[in-house]
């Protein structure tokens, strides 16, 4: 019988030689970034929309829509949604009718009707799928996005202001403000026609809350500036305009995202922008970049994760023991370091005084990078910068940019320092608090004291890494978990906590550090493995998959490992199940583990199934069997 520590390096030999072959020319890995049913959906609408002459994609990517409709005629965000996600199902719906390529009499569209009529129409939708819905004419625009377009002038000074969204939601918010501001709607003589599914119910219905009073806050501050009415309102649609075209990447796309290119486009149409205007078709031709092949067919990412998964997967065969001199390390370094950022983006908002120096998620991204894209670049260029002066200017200059955007309460955020003005969030926008704000959280200020610590070689002496310790203490849940924002959810977070106090010196004795133990054991699955549903995300509170997923595994062990000075049973049991998950195909295996919005979004990096079992299983070895 092949005993664990056999199995151990077999594993991992057979991880390094698999991502081998997978690597490509220019250094990179890239890995599809998979999710539902939204961005397919959005490109046959904006296809059709657009009268744009392409049948061979719209084909693609119907098949996969189809491919993965439930039998009861609904469609899913995750495996365990029970019976079906609403909006995914409207969205959809609306996409394969638009398409010509199915009809409502066909009975998988006649089952996918009856699902969306059962829970409620589309008064029921998520707002981002009611934003789809305006820009095409199937609703009038809802209350909850007139906003007016003036807000876009309102000074930092204001108690509210654009610039109190975090980017990433400027770039949506912005394109939905002047479509919505011109009351626009583009539909075709191939629109379908979804007024039946409104159910006699009005879309506007929404009960009084506080979000009211801020809209009217917003109004009295319009009021304040010294324009006369015909000039500011001119005045605000060309800096929306301005916003927009200023923030257009290389590629044609508004900040390498996919949604929000969509919105950009139909922004443009609105201010008057003609279809063959080249600022559309370079978007058009932007997106289509972002499709990628999956076991269900043709699908497009929201945005390419080039840069992610190159510097995640970089790192981990380097503690697998894949030398630096190795050319798949020196490739994929060479491919990290162009993609390095020397402009100042929408982050110097906040931290003017730092020069560029981070990283950004997706291949084309030049102006958003982000602390956690950052942090794993620089893990993944690290002894490259001891041997060579181009690597040690930019690891210098990376790891500067780190510690500048540390936030004032002493924990990270993702892309901007001190974007948490709480006010924001009662803007009425389905998950205002998750979308419109960054503050710190828990997985982004615990990954970067895991690479302070362990890469940077800071500890709890220096006050910055204190101050980021102590919020990770303050912010424990009483159950001795951690929430994590990116991933899904409690494991992820208690995962990135725990690693990132015990590199930065705290010890496992520490009771934060022995409650979160305690927690991860108390969820051990009996086949050894860990896992958690998404909907963990969207309630807030733990929700146990009851099945064991590769990443959350993985997530879960490293945390063990990294508090024991010895292999426990608990952790020879996962470590058991890990190798066996690193062979399956299952459902399991593409479980989405990656968390965008709560109820609506969420990932399956097909790159997960190798890069953390392969960082744990490196660990354990490194750990445990090099004594």
């Amino acid at each position: 019988m092949v005993n664990l520590e056999t199995k151990i390096h077999h594993t991992i030999n057979d991880l390094i030689n698999k991502l081998r072959t997978h690597q490509r020319a220019d250094g990179s890995w890239r890995f599809c970034f998979e999710t539902g049913v939204k961005t397919d959906a959005y490109m046959i609408i904006l296809l059709k929309s657009l009268n744009h002459q392409d049948e061979e994609l719209i084909k693609k990517l119907v098949k996969r829509l189809l491919s993965i409709q439930s039998t009861n005629g609904a469609w899913k965000e995750f495996y365990d949604e029970e019976e079906g996600n609403l909006s995914a199902t409207i969205e959809a719906y609306f996409a394969l009718l638009y398409s010509g390529y199915a009809n409502e009499n066909e009975n998988h569209m006649i089952k996918a009707k009856t699902f969306i009529m059962k829970k409620g129409g589309l008064a029921n939708a998520h707002d981002l799928t009611k934003v789809i819905l305006s820009l095409t004419g199937q609703i009038s625009w809802p209350n909850a996005f007139q906003v007016p377009i003036e807000f876009i002038l309102l000074p930092r000074s204001a108690p509210i202001s654009l610039y109190d969204l975090v980017g990433y939601a400027r770039v949506h918010y912005v394109p939905i403000l002047i479509a919505s501001n011109m009351d626009f709607h583009l539909k075709t003589k191939e629109t379908p026609n979804l007024s039946e599914l409104l159910g006699g119910r009005h879309i506007n219905d929404r009960p009084f809350d506080f979000s009211k009073s801020i809209i009217e806050t917003i109004k009295r501050e319009i009021k304040k500036l010294i324009y006369l009415p015909k000039q500011i309102r001119s005045l605000a649609f060309e800096q929306a305009k301005q916003f927009i075209l200023k923030r257009i990447e290389p590629d044609g796309t508004l900040y390498s995202y996919f949604s929000a290119t969509f919105l950009m486009i139909f922004a443009l149409l609105s201010l008057g922008y003609s279809k063959t205007d080249p600022a559309i078709v370079n978007a058009i031709n932007g997106l289509k970049t972002f499709v990628c092949k999956t076991k269900h067919g043709y699908h497009t990412e929201n945005s390419t994760s080039t840069v992610w998964d190159t510097a995640l997967i970089s790192h981990s065969l380097q503690k697998a023991g894949v030398e630096n001199f190795d050319p798949m390390i020196v490739k994929a370094g060479s491919y990290l370091l162009s993609r390095q950022q020397t402009k100042y983006g929408d982050w110097a908002f906040n931290n003017p005084n730092t020069p560029p120096g981070g990283w950004g998620f997706s291949d084309s991204n030049t102006i958003n990078p982000d602390v956690d894209d950052t942090t794993a670049a620089l893990r993944a260029i690290k002894e490259l910068a001891s041997n060579y002066g181009n690597f040690a200017n930019s690891w210098s200059r990376g790891v500067h940019w780190v510690l500048s955007m540390q936030n004032n309460d002493g924990g990270w955020a993702a892309f901007e320092r001190n974007t948490d003005n709480f006010i924001v969030t009662f803007i009425p926008i389905d998950e205002a608090e998750r979308t419109f704000i960054d503050p710190s959280t828990t997985d982004l200020t615990g990954r970067t004291l895991e690479f302070l610590g362990n890469d940077v070689n800071l500890n709890v002496i220096y006050p910055q890494i204190r101050m980021g310790a102590r919020w990770l203490v303050r912010n424990q849940e009483e159950n001795g978990s951690w929430y994590g924002r990116w991933g899904i959810c409690y494991i992820y977070g208690t995962w990135a906590a725990i690693t990132g106090l015990r590199a930065v010196g705290i010890s496992q004795n520490h009771p934060s550090i022995t409650k979160g133990i305690d927690w991860l054991h108390s969820i051990q699955n009996k086949d050894g493995g860990w896992g958690e549903s998404c909907y963990s995300d969207a309630h807030k509170t733990y929700v146990p998959l009851n099945a064991s997923t590769p990443s959350q595994t993985a997530w879960a062990l490293d945390a063990l490992i990294s508090v024991f000075d010895q292999p426990t049973p608990q952790i020879n049991k996962g470590i058991e199940q890990l190798i066996q998950s690193v062979h399956k195909n299952s459902w399991e295996t593409e479980y989405p583990t990656g968390a965008g919005l709560p109820g609506a979004f969420y990932i399956h990096y097909h790159s997960y199934r190798y890069i953390w079992p392969l960082l744990t299983l490196s660990n354990y070895r490194n750990k445990f069997l090099s004594q």
